[in-house]
């Protein structure tokens, strides 16, 4: 029995590995990995973040050098955010945690008979009929 499930398992992690949801996010995590100016922008932006948990552990705090370092951090942020590169990333990344959610959300269904509840269900009072 543990050798056809893992054969199963097998088929159904071959079917998801081609799935356009997944081809879609390999080629957006290839296309992250490989942009030079996106990296070095993720780079600095931990490299400013190290020296300003640095600059916070100090006694006596240099504010002008922190709120520099703020800013720093701040523009930083932005141009990661608006990258569309990067976009496209966290978006595939997204889809792929969702489908994948659905699939580990069917195989629960077919072993308990229940339905995990797949959305935060604090906006509907657990009045949606999900299992909790």
């Amino acid at each position: 029995m543990d050798k056809e499930i893992m054969e199963l398992a097998a088929e159904l992690g071959r079917a998801i590995k081609n799935d356009e949801r997944l081809v879609r996010m390999d080629k957006a995590r290839e296309a992250f990995e490989s942009d030079s100016a996106l990296q070095e922008l993720f780079e600095e932006y931990n490299a400013q973040r190290a020296a300003l948990g640095e600059e916070y552990k100090k006694d006596e705090q240099d504010s002008a050098l922190t709120d520099a370092i703020t800013d720093r951090i701040d523009e930083l942020y932005e141009s990661i955010t608006k990258n569309e590169i990067y976009i496209e990333y966290l978006e595939s990344q997204e889809e792929v945690n969702r489908f994948m959610n659905e699939v580990n959300g069917e195989i629960t269904f077919n072993i308990t008979g229940e339905r995990p509840c797949t959305h935060d269900c604090s906006c509907c009072h657990s009045d949606c009929g999900h299992a909790h």
